[in-house]
């Protein structure tokens, strides 16, 4: 199993993007999933904390359903750069994506103490929406799937007051 995402989307986003409990980097309380490429598909390796309990040994089903919210615009967005000519890391700012839909479904209780692997498949719908479909998977076994519908961050998420 890949321990550790390289070249992330996430470390890319202008710091105005980074701030998701999720998925931002400037958010220090924050979870800071990270998106990458596994070959054709994306990849967002994590392993839980201690409060990310549901009960002793298995892990609270909103964190996984963030851990899928998070994966799918990171996943719409690295897409989409890469469409746009760029990788990660390569110049080009990335495009930020936010949640038009999110469907999860718990297959298995999801084990605590052990790394989380979300692998996303992402199919275009629309120059500026995309649905990721995620499997996540506790050694390896699949626990979890999703489905999310991103859209391109429209400009008025801009708070310009400070």
């Amino acid at each position: 199993m890949i321990e550790k995402v390289i070249n992330a989307i996430q470390d890319r986003y202008p710091d105005d993007f980074a701030w998701c409990y999720g998925c931002g980097r400037l958010n220090q309380d924050g979870h800071h999933f990270r998106t990458g490429w596994l070959g054709a598909q994306t990849v967002t390796i994590y392993t839980p904390d201690k409060e990310h309990l549901a009960l002793p040994g298995f892990v609270y089903g909103g964190l996984v359903a963030s851990l899928i919210d998070c994966h799918g615009t990171g996943s719409a967005a690295l897409v989409l750069h890469r469409k746009n000519g760029y990788e990660p890391g390569e110049g080009g700012e990335p495009p930020r994506f936010v949640t038009a839909s999110l469907n999860v479904n718990f297959l298995k209780p999801t084990p605590h103490g052990v790394p989380l692997k979300a692998i996303g498949t992402v199919h275009e719908i629309h120059p500026k929406r995309f649905k990721v479909e995620t499997q996540v998977f506790a050694n390896d076994i699949l626990c979890a799937c999703g489905e999310v519908v991103a859209v391109i961050m429209p400009n008025t998420f801009l708070n310009k007051e400070k």
